[in-house]
């Protein structure tokens, strides 16, 4: 059995920052979608963790990964482009439809009998 391969220190240190700044990002949409009173306002904080963190974890392990196994993995960029594509998306249309919602409950406005 041969012995596990390590990381330089110049893989690790960046492979280390990307995973503290993806986790750090997550986290702080974690905390965002429960602290955050209201429907619209929650709809930005889970994008920051989805988009941007995912987005460093998936970088991390992209150098790591490619290092230890000698050949770049390409596994991990198309996820990345995945998530960032259907993020926005996703988020805009959750926007879109809870707009839709609110009008529809929404009393009707008042009629002016001037205008008439």
């Amino acid at each position: 059995m041969s012995a596990p391969e390590s990381l330089p220190w110049w893989i690790a240190a960046p492979v280390a920052a990307f995973l503290l700044l993806g986790s750090t990002l997550t986290l702080l949409g974690a905390v965002g979608l429960v602290r955050l009173k209201s429907f619209y306002d929650r709809l930005h904080a889970p994008a920051l963790g989805t988009s941007w963190g995912a987005a460093a974890i998936l970088i991390a392990s992209l150098l790591s990964w490619s290092w230890l196994q000698d050949r770049v993995f390409i596994h991990e960029l198309v996820i990345g482009i995945c998530v960032m594509a259907t993020t926005p998306v996703t988020m805009m249309l959750l926007g879109r439809a809870a707009l839709h919602r609110d009008r529809q409950d929404a009393p009707p406005p008042p009629r002016d009998p001037a205008q008439d």
